[in-house]
């Protein structure tokens, strides 16, 4: 309880009771409420990291291993998308069994209901993951059967396996030498905007090429201009290879090759700014990317890694 305090007046000889001015009452009172706000706040900000701390770090644990799932599933979800790529334009491709429209509908029926998860702190999140996780589960199962199919075809169809451009012609498995990719670039002479059928591996001058699948040679050229020193292996099925600015060739027309076999030095003949092999795959006459046809050789990252590097627009060796 507050002291009163007291003066002595002169004037009627007695100790009389001292009245405190407002401000100074008024600056006491507010001292005593901020004291009061602040011990309050320090409460509830105690309260709070003593019993709301776990709950929220438990939220922000599932949130960040929700974000992990998502990051995850699309990793996944782009591996199948490359395996479906691979199986349309390549294995179908080489044993010309266009995928029925039965197969590719598989296992997308059966809908689940998404909804009951709806109730949960990232319902929303947990749902969406759930329904793509679906939806890659029956793309799986589409491919599953896909390959089951393709492995008897290709058991029926060894020899035209064995035929078919496979490989890479010079090896590349860094990718490194990838130069210049199958698409319209620039001509390094005219500098204009021109379709290059084939693709551009730099290698020193001297390096072996090899043939990418079994067959026949048919041409063994040399020419001062255009492709220079360059060979065209007739694979049958209707593909041939082409292999040009070659420095020095190790066959002959008619000679029979197997696949990995060296058939030529890498140059800088015909119309080449820099020692390199420039190669291409034909099929009934038509230039094909070979991109396409190093299924043997590459990884599926290798194969996504190669893709990318061979579609920038840059300017060719030839």
């Amino acid at each position: 309880m507050a002291k009163n305090i007291y003066k002595y007046n002169p004037e009627t000889l007695n100790y009389e009771k001292v009245k405190s001015p407002v401000w100074v009452m008024s600056a006491k009172v507010f001292g005593i409420v901020s004291l009061v706000v602040v011990f309050a706040v320090a409460g509830i900000a105690i309260r709070k990291k003593m019993n709301g701390s776990p709950y929220e770090q438990k939220l922000a644990e599932q949130k960040m291993q929700i974000d992990a799932l998502e990051s995850r599933i699309a990793e996944l979800s782009d591996a199948v998308v490359s395996l479906e790529k691979k199986d349309d334009d390549i294995y179908r491709e080489i044993f010309d069994a266009p995928m029925p429209e039965a197969l590719k509908n598989a296992g997308i029926g059966g809908r689940r209901n998404y909804q009951d998860l709806s109730g949960l702190t990232y319902g929303k999140s947990l749902s969406r993951l759930q329904k793509r996780l679906d939806q890659i589960a029956a793309k799986i199962k589409v491919q599953h059967t896909s390959y089951d199919e393709l492995m008897k075809l290709a058991k029926k169809n060894t020899k035209k396996l064995a035929s078919i451009p496979a490989v890479m012609p010079i090896p590349n498995k860094d990718l490194k030498r990838l130069a210049s990719g199958y698409g319209y670039r620039i001509d390094p002479f005219y500098k204009t905007r021109k379709f290059h059928a084939g693709m551009d591996f730099t290698a020193p001058t001297g390096t072996e090429i090899h043939a990418t699948g079994d067959g026949v040679v048919v041409k063994v050229e040399t020419k001062r201009w255009g492709y220079g020193k360059n060979i065209v292996i007739d694979h049958g099925y209707g593909y041939q290879t082409r292999y040009a600015h070659m420095s020095q060739f190790k066959v002959k027309r008619g000679d029979k090759v197997t696949r990995g076999q060296v058939i030529g030095l890498v140059g800088s003949t015909g119309k080449s700014t820099a020692p390199h092999l420039h190669y291409e795959v034909l099929l009934n006459g038509k230039a094909q990317n070979p991109a396409n046809f190093y299924y043997n050789d590459l990884s599926d990252e290798q194969y996504e890694e190669m893709i990318d590097l061979s579609s920038h627009p840059n300017q060719s060796f030839d």
